[in-house]
């Protein structure tokens, strides 16, 4: 990754640590939520935002491995503020459930990380019988998003901090269809390709978060909404390629991020002073870069915003 370290703008590039790019920031009285932080770059990030003094809710699908990734948190900064709570994503009545006891527990919402996901699996319904990838990249954080806004609303209005909202995509210059961006197409078996169907999904974290921050800015809402590129990084997304997920695991990882500089960018723009009052925008190794042109489509954005609650009833 040496090749990789010009930095950019922001005074960061892509061999930048999560650790580097929080440096010196006090983040005591936030609390976030982090989805899929029992593993890889989700990990990381809170564990980075713990050290920094913000409490942390680990939201996760398998509370055993969130727990024994908060011990590890816990032993090596014995003052972190971590919970752990169960979120399925692809399970609408898990979300609705998790909002609800987070609700419950009165606590503030200052950052939401919309993290989790999965990547390149065989052809699946989830519970709510979405194809998988759509329903737990996309449709489980638009649900959750909706449902933790009027919390994150309220923090901002009694502590006058600025809430953030974080979407962690990809590099969406894959087009999904040669014939257009069809979300409605989402559960068509035939002539299905899981690696396109992947791109589709992080095109929608991308449109999700420009249409969200110009709703919350119409709205007037200290809030905003950025998404995130992390890089190419190896992890274990691809497990459900266990031979290609072999081969990155030993050969290309030599030429990709490890798991503390794919959370930089997460972290810099939950975190960094330099992000304040910035929304609607898409950062690529903590810089902003420009997404492709459907990315930006702000009709699409509409459409999917539409789509999206339609799903979601």
């Amino acid at each position: 990754m040496w090749l990789f370290s010009r930095k950019g703008p922001s005074g960061f590039s892509a061999t930048s640590t999560a650790d580097e790019v929080t440096q010196g920031i006090d983040g005591t009285g936030l609390t976030a939520i982090v989805t899929g932080a029992s593993s890889g770059i989700g990990a990381e990030t809170a564990r980075v935002l713990a050290l920094r003094g913000v409490h942390v809710i680990m939201a996760v699908r398998n509370t055993a491995s969130g727990n024994n990734v908060k011990g590890t948190f816990v032993e090596d900064l014995p003052t972190a503020k971590v919970d752990v709570m169960e979120l399925d994503l692809c399970s609408m009545a898990s979300i609705r459930k998790f909002a609800s006891d987070f609700t419950s527990m009165s606590l503030p919402l200052n950052i939401l990380v919309n993290n989790a996901g999965v990547m390149a699996t065989p052809f699946m319904l989830s519970q709510d019988n979405i194809e998988l990838q759509f329903a737990t990249n996309h449709v489980g954080h638009f649900l959750l998003t909706n449902l933790l806004l009027e919390t994150m609303k309220s923090t901002v209005h009694e502590s006058k901090i600025e809430g953030r909202i974080v979407n962690v995509s990809s590099n969406a210059h894959l087009v999904p269809y040669s014939g257009g961006i069809r979300f409605d197409r989402i559960n068509d078996k035939s002539g299905y390709n899981s690696i396109l169907a992947y791109g589709q999904s992080k095109l929608a974290n991308i449109l999700h978060a420009t249409e969200l921050n110009r709703r919350l800015k119409e709205e007037g809402v200290a809030i905003t909404a950025n998404s995130v590129h992390p890089g190419a990084i190896a992890t274990n997304i691809l497990r459900y390629h266990g031979f290609l997920n072999g081969i990155v695991n030993l050969t290309i990882k030599y030429l990709v991020k490890n798991i503390k500089q794919g959370a930089a960018p997460i972290c810099y723009v939950a975190l960094h002073p330099q992000v304040k009052g910035v929304g609607g925008k898409y950062f690529v190794d903590s810089n902003l870069a420009e997404p492709s042109s459907h990315a930006i489509d702000m009709e699409l954005a509409k459409k999917l915003w539409n789509f999206s609650m339609t799903l979601t009833n």
